[in-house]
């Protein structure tokens, strides 16, 4: 069953409860919430250094040493380097403009058959 079907049944069974079966539902349901909080809270609390950096981005936050996404967006546009890879600080720096490079790679990967066959 896909969410919306699964959402459907929830309701066609809630229709037929009595109102103290609905809060005993809702505390149910009050708790479920509770719990995938805590857990989505414990996996970033284990990511290694997370709390440190969440510290300092609130530090960061309350002393104004913030942009707004639209400037950061702007910026990375214009830039002539675009920042690459994985992780937090990780990757490398490499040319904004790729797409001659893997235009390349991908035209010469194609073989002539494939280049007489119709879009």
């Amino acid at each position: 069953m896909n969410n919306t079907e699964v959402r459907q049944q929830i309701n066609q069974y809630l229709d037929g409860l009595s109102s103290e079966r609905l809060e005993l539902v809702a505390d149910f349901l009050a708790y479920l919430a509770d719990k995938e909080s805590e857990d989505a809270t414990e996996e970033l609390v284990n990511i290694p250094g997370f709390i440190e950096s969440f510290q300092r981005g609130k530090k960061d936050v309350s002393e104004g040493r913030v942009k707004s996404w639209r400037t950061i967006r702007s910026e990375l546009h214009h830039s002539p380097l675009i920042a690459c890879g994985e992780g937090v600080g990780g990757g490398v720096l490499v040319p904004h403009s790729t797409e001659n490079r893997y235009s390349k790679a991908v035209k010469s990967s194609i073989t002539p058959k494939e280049r007489s066959l119709p879009p």
